[in-house]
């Protein structure tokens, strides 16, 4: 199903570059995952040139029955779910999507503390797109995500978001860096650097390259990881990672502000309109301020470069 979607991402995008930043992964990991697809198909899906990426004729078969089944994998998923949570009772469960952002299980623990007695279930879409979609199908209760700075949270006619917080991307070196006791670290100052980025979604890459050709250099490779895998990676010296603050440090690694904050995470909260049937909405949205709070007190890096900059409240 994931590789149904990719297609479809990429015949509607018209290209493989576009499709990977609407599907929140690296260009060449998508260029990588159709490589697969056609030697699991043995044929190419797609006509891949300087003009874009065309469906070939097994292509057009492949999205022909792509676009009858996800729609049914869906409906399954949100029919097995309201079976699954269709005897509680309203008022006794608070069920929550969250994608982009290193806030989640503060913001869960936040929600057990701000509503007590009742059930908090998690799930973790992909992309913020999805978290949309679930809250305007009633499939999840609220939705906390993480967006590029540029970026505006999926609109839908069902579902109101709130801004919770905007984050700088610092970047996480290994303890014996020659940056690793400054205050701050300029982008040009990592000009040599293999990058990896944390999270890695939306637009986040294509955002990192435009800050490093502003600050005048062209990164010599961009990955993607998630968390533990960076953390391997940069604590052996062999890249550095782009990653939210107010995460607690791991041995071997430390966390340095990017001077001037070139990138910026912009965190948000979802939910139905008609949630306050169902959720205390006004507490929810305590938790997740709370839960940004939490974030910064683990963070002494982060509560740092707030004070430095005049915005610590």
């Amino acid at each position: 199903m994931r590789h149904l979607r990719m297609v479809v991402a990429v015949a509607e995008s018209g290209s493989v570059t576009k499709a990977a930043a609407a599907l929140g992964i690296a260009q060449p990991a998508l260029t990588a995952q159709l490589n697969r697809i056609d030697r699991s198909l043995g044929g190419n899906v797609f006509v891949r040139d300087r003009f874009g990426a065309r469906p070939t004729e097994l292509g057009d078969l492949i999205l022909r029955h792509a676009r009858v089944l996800l729609p049914a994998m869906a409906a399954l998923a949100d029919d097995a779910e309201r079976l699954v949570n269709g005897d509680v009772a309203q008022g006794e469960m608070v069920r929550v999507g969250i994608t982009g952002t290193a806030l989640g299980g503060l913001f869960v623990n936040q929600l057990h503390i701000a509503i007590p007695g009742v059930q908090v279930t998690t799930s973790m879409p992909h992309l913020a797109d999805d978290v949309a979609s679930r809250l305007a199908r009633g499939t999840i209760d609220v939705g906390l995500v993480g967006m590029c700075s540029e970026a505006s949270p999926p609109a839908a006619v069902e579902v109101a978001w709130t801004r919770v917080c905007a984050d700088p991307m610092f970047v996480l070196i290994d303890e014996h860096h020659p940056y690793a006791g400054k205050p701050e670290v300029s982008l040009a100052e990592l000009a040599e650097e293999q990058w990896l980025c944390v999270p890695s979604y939306g637009c986040l890459e294509e955002c990192f390259v435009s800050a490093c050709v502003r600050a005048g250099f062209t990164p010599r490779g961009m990955g993607e990881a998630e968390w533990t895998t960076a953390v391997d990676q940069v604590r052996a010296g062999r890249a550095v990672a782009l990653v939210e603050p107010g995460q607690l440090d791991p041995p071997g690694v430390v966390t340095v502000p990017l001077a001037g904050a070139p990138l910026r995470r912009t965190h948000y909260l979802g939910w139905r309109h008609d949630a306050d049937l169902r959720v205390d909405l006004e507490a929810v949205e305590g938790a997740a301020h709370r839960a940004h709070r939490d974030a910064v007190r683990r963070s002494p890096q982060y509560e740092q470069w707030l004070a430095l900059y005049g915005m610590l409240g």
